[in-house]
């Protein structure tokens, strides 16, 4: 089992910059992805990053160049370093992890950002 907690959502104007972290109950050095998903209301989950054990990321082609995907080990914790914020980025953000072929969702953050 991996319990993921999400942190740092919140309301940010249109330009700024917002970082989201995910606190993992399991130490993530042998997780094998973790990533970041978003929902915006009436909208599917999509992905916006991940990243793997051996630090290779991939990024939604919406947020290329402006959101950033790292991982801290030795704090558990993956971060999502967000800029250049659009009011088209609004939704939940789920943190997410696969790990022995089970996908782990964490509760969501909410990001809006207002124009």
């Amino acid at each position: 089992q991996v319990q993921l907690v999400e942190s740092g959502g919140g309301l940010v104007q249109a330009g700024g910059s917002r970082r989201l972290s995910c606190a993992s109950s399991k130490s993530i050095f042998s997780i094998h992805v973790m990533g970041w998903y978003r929902q915006a209301p009436g909208t599917q989950r999509e992905l916006v990053a991940r990243i793997t054990g051996d630090g290779i990321s991939n990024y939604a082609d919406s947020v290329k160049d402006r959101f950033t995907i790292f991982r801290d080990n030795a704090k558990n914790t993956v971060y999502l370093q967000m800029t250049s914020l659009k009011p088209e980025d609004t939704a939940v953000y789920y943190c997410n992890a696969e790990d022995l072929n089970v996908r782990y969702w964490g509760q969501g953050t909410q990001v809006t950002v207002s124009s």
